[in-house]
């Protein structure tokens, strides 16, 4: 076997291969005399099947088999003499002329082939010492825990249809019809039958529930509600809408004691314990949106800080993944180019670049977690697959089974607890000041992932 590079340019490496007819029909030879006391052919004793016949009948196919573990073999020898750290597998170009095809596979001929592939980059990865992140906390205030009591006590308590001609009221629960419009045209998402609205939840977009209070059952009220701009679906943010809404019912809640009966119709023995165990659970959430807000400053700054290369055909992967899901916010309606302010164009250019800044980050927190021995334990992924078998219900042995059976799908779900441990790793080296917030600033959205400039 003969290879010779024929490219090394920046993680792009070529090779043409050239496997003599002599060593096909050697390895042919080969495989045909260990099929030889295998097969069984009707007029030929076990083992007595001329070796012309055998390659008459299963020497193409038999071939086949040889030149792929020849090309196997090529591939081999190429990365382990050159020590090569594959980012993808090798692209294998073999020859397109039926002529020499032909020859190949039956070793009238050299077969020759080239391979393409690209490597991981090299890099200095330095200290995080001098890597200074703020890290936004925030207590949790005794106001959030009793709207959280109150929402709870919301969800059980009874109404009664107040009379006709009795108004709303902030806290009455009223069902509505609603037709929605945004400059005249209707969108998606705008439309409501039968929709239950708690005065007072701030479940709607604010302004709309306001806007009920004072009606009566069988009302008809045209209400202009603007969606925030942080709104989820950025076609509708900042927007102002106009709801044609009819009010259908009107129901007054009834009065329901705060007190340790209520708390034990939930399952717990006191107010005082449940006040507890909600802010427990409240700390746990703030503390996982000071945690998330810490690793974008961490990933913003590393982004920054290393420039280094990296293998384009993981960037096409990448970008691919990317901008299928913006092609499918945009035949949904969700979203558009021209609500975004910007054309196919630049949002290609835009989304390419962030996917070359995912695979950087990629490769480098793999670097950093290899080399500071990084592991994810057995505990730990039976722990995240029996979380991820709990979200489906009902499915959970399917689940369990399609992950205990699929390497690929245990490792997708290992990556991001691999992630998160690099992250914390570099946290801790990192210099982190802790600066007191309010619930508002800690939960507000932050704009969306950026490439680094």
């Amino acid at each position: 076997m003969q290879v010779t590079e024929t490219l090394s340019q920046g993680l792009k490496r070529e090779y043409n291969v050239v496997v003599s007819a002599g060593d096909l029909a050697t390895k042919l030879d080969t495989q045909l005399s260990d099929l030889k006391n295998k097969v069984r052919i009707n007029g030929f004793r076990p083992g007595k099947v001329p070796m012309a016949h055998l390659k008459r009948v299963y020497g193409r196919s038999v071939m086949a088999d040889v030149v792929q573990e020849t090309i196997n073999a090529a591939n081999k020898q190429i990365i382990d003499e050159n020590g090569l750290r594959l980012a993808m597998e090798p692209k294998v170009e073999l020859p397109t002329e039926r002529d020499a095809i032909d020859a190949a596979l039956e070793a009238r001929g050299d077969l020759a082939f080239k391979v393409a592939l690209e490597i991981l980059p090299q890099f200095e990865i330095g200290e995080f010492s001098d890597i200074a992140l703020e890290k936004p906390v925030a207590e949790v205030e005794d106001a959030e825990v009793e709207r959280a009591i109150q929402n709870l006590a919301d969800s059980r308590r009874a109404y009664t249809e107040r009379p006709a001609g009795e108004k709303v009221e902030a806290g009455d629960k009223v069902t509505i019809d609603f037709t929605g419009k945004i400059d005249g045209e209707p969108f998606e998402g705008g439309a409501g039958t039968d929709i239950e609205v708690n005065i007072g939840s701030k479940t709607f977009i604010p302004g709309f529930e306001d806007a009920l209070i004072g009606a009566v059952a069988g009302e008809r009220r045209d209400i202009k509600a603007t969606f925030p701009e942080n709104y989820s679906v950025p076609t509708l943010a900042g927007k102002t809408g106009d709801f044609d809404t009819t009010i259908k019912t009107v129901s007054k809640g009834e009065p329901l004691e705060l007190d340790d009966e209520f708390a034990k119709s939930l399952g717990v023995e006191t107010m005082d314990a449940m006040r507890a165990a909600i802010r427990e659970r409240m700390g746990a959430e703030h503390a996982r949106v000071s945690r998330d807000k810490v690793k974008r400053k961490l990933l913003d700054a590393l982004a920054e800080r290393y420039k280094f290369d990296v293998p384009q055909g993981l960037v096409d992967q990448e970008f691919n993944q990317i901008w299928t899901q913006v092609e499918n916010e945009q035949k949904s309606g969700r979203s558009s180019f021209e609500a975004e302010g910007t054309t196919e164009e630049a949002a290609r250019a835009e989304y390419r670049a962030i996917a070359e800044r995912r695979v950087r980050l990629g490769l480098l927190l793999a670097e950093v977690g290899t080399r500071a021995e990084v592991k994810i334990s057995d505990e730990e992924m039976t722990q995240a697959l029996i979380a991820r078998a709990r979200a489906y219900p009902g499915q959970e042995k399917e689940v369990w089974d399609f992950y205990r059976n699929n390497q690929q799908a245990l490792a997708e779900l290992r990556a991001p607890l691999y992630e998160e441990k690099v992250v914390d790793h570099i946290l801790s080296l990192a210099k982190i000041e802790e600066r007191k917030v309010s619930v508002e600033e800690l939960t507000r959205v932050e704009d969306e992932e950026k490439p680094a400039a």
